[in-house]
């Protein structure tokens, strides 16, 4: 009979790459570590790794036992979770992964809301840039990732990963409230189309090099003809529009980032742009009844925010995300 812990280990073998990785995962010895994968292979009686030097690589057989075992272990998640709730109601810990803006305008309402209709029903949130949340969901540290589409086109479903769409968020240019940076009481307004071209003098702020802002600016302003100068690099959306707010710069950032109590303008770049933001969970068993009461329960916060007129969300994978 194949043991659950020991298919915990491969799946996150498969997951992570090394022995080292895995054994500090799930706080094990290096050695541990190897000494439950060996157990694995004499029990499946099956070669599962091939050994290079001090590395371990996972064979066919054992690539096709780590997809099974993610499969196995939320399999048994639910059946765990139908005998803790009998009643079928949605109850339990629901773990998300989400960038920081999508925390803000996405699951922290949606957790007001489930308080009230789901309050069996517990978020345990942590913030992961959309690169870190998808190996996170595929090892099964969550159960669910708020995530984005990247600017390098890396996919974000696969076999073991579906997506559902959640809302698209616009890239818009954000520069300091007409009314002066005191101007604080309506907080940031929309002020129209703008034409980039005009902004080659612009002073830019901008996150780290490498990171999405950056090189999102980078190409956008590349389009328009020039090359942005950049006079902060500030790896936080708060401090980016505390210094655009401040009228030093000027900025481009997702929808979801523009924090209202930012007195700032807003606009809409004349050539647009915008990216997908999605709910992202792992294929295989369904979902517990308390996964599948988030998962719905953030489709209904994304068109709510559409349908209200707000901004529609979406971030970047970043850095700041």
């Amino acid at each position: 009979m194949l043991n659950a812990a020991r298919l915990q280990i491969l799946a996150r073998l498969d997951s992570l790459g090394t022995v080292r990785a895995v054994g500090a995962s799930l706080h094990l010895s290096p050695s541990a570590v190897s000494a439950q994968l060996a157990a694995l292979e004499a029990e499946t009686g099956s070669r599962l790794l091939e050994r290079t030097g001090r590395r371990v690589h996972l064979t066919p057989a054992g690539r096709s036992l780590a997809r099974h075992a993610r499969i196995i272990l939320d399999q048994m998640a639910l059946a765990e979770a139908d005998l803790a709730h009998p009643d079928g109601q949605p109850a339990g810990v629901v773990r998300i992964a989400a960038f920081s803006s999508a925390v803000r305008e996405l699951v922290i309402p949606l957790a007001l809301r489930l308080a009230t209709e789901h309050p069996r029903v517990e978020i345990d949130v942590v913030e992961l840039d959309p690169r870190e949340s998808g190996p996170a969901l595929r090892r099964a540290d969550v159960d669910l990732a708020v995530t984005a589409e990247l600017l390098d086109g890396a996919p974000l479903a696969g076999p073991d990963v579906a997506t559902v769409p959640l809302l698209e968020d616009p890239v818009v240019l954000v520069t300091a409230a007409a009314g002066g940076p005191g101007d604080a009481a309506t907080g940031h307004r929309a002020a129209g189309a703008v034409d980039l071209t005009g902004l080659a003098r612009a002073r830019w702020a901008a996150d780290l090099p490498g990171t999405y802002l950056s090189t999102l600016l980078d190409d956008v302003c590349r389009e328009a003809g020039f090359a942005p100068h950049v006079v902060a690099r500030l790896p936080s959306y708060e401090l980016l529009l505390a210094h655009v707010e401040a009228g030093l710069s000027v900025a481009l950032l997702p929808g979801l980032a523009v924090d209202r109590r930012y007195a700032v303008d807003v606009h809409t770049p004349a050539a647009p742009r915008t990216r997908k933001v999605y709910a992202a969970v792992r294929r295989g068993a369904p979902p517990t009844p308390a996964t599948a009461a988030v998962l719905s329960g953030l489709r209904r916060v994304a068109r709510e925010r559409l349908s209200t007129g707000r901004r529609s969300a979406g971030d970047a994978p970043r850095g700041t995300s």
